[in-house]
């Protein structure tokens, strides 16, 4: 935990970048799996004409061994691979202040 907040000086605000990171390589490594999975696709909805194809199973175990997001997105982290900015806060004016 204390190697997250040298980083960015708070622990909070590396967990919440690392999370985010951790959630894009989700979503491109599940569009990458679809994508190889979408040439197995076939048309016929019929249960009994539905069989195992080798190469689609291979590939989803090929997935399955793949490093997690998570600790794709720690790693990143770690080795200061993952750039990030926090924007300004932004001064809201009190209701007092608007009359």
């Amino acid at each position: 935990m204390a190697d997250f907040s040298i980083e960015s000086g708070n622990v909070y605000e590396a967990i919440s970048v690392i999370s985010k990171r951790a959630n894009q390589l989700s979503i491109k490594l599940k569009e990458e799996l679809n994508d190889r999975l979408a040439e197995f696709a076939s048309t016929v909805d019929n249960l009994e004409e539905v069989f195992e194809n080798r190469e689609q199973i291979e590939v989803s175990k090929q997935y399955e061994r793949m490093p997690k997001p998570t600790s794709l997105a720690i790693e990143e982290f770690l080795d200061g691979k993952l750039h990030y900015t926090t924007p300004a806060p932004v001064e809201v004016p009190l209701a007092r202040e608007l009359f």
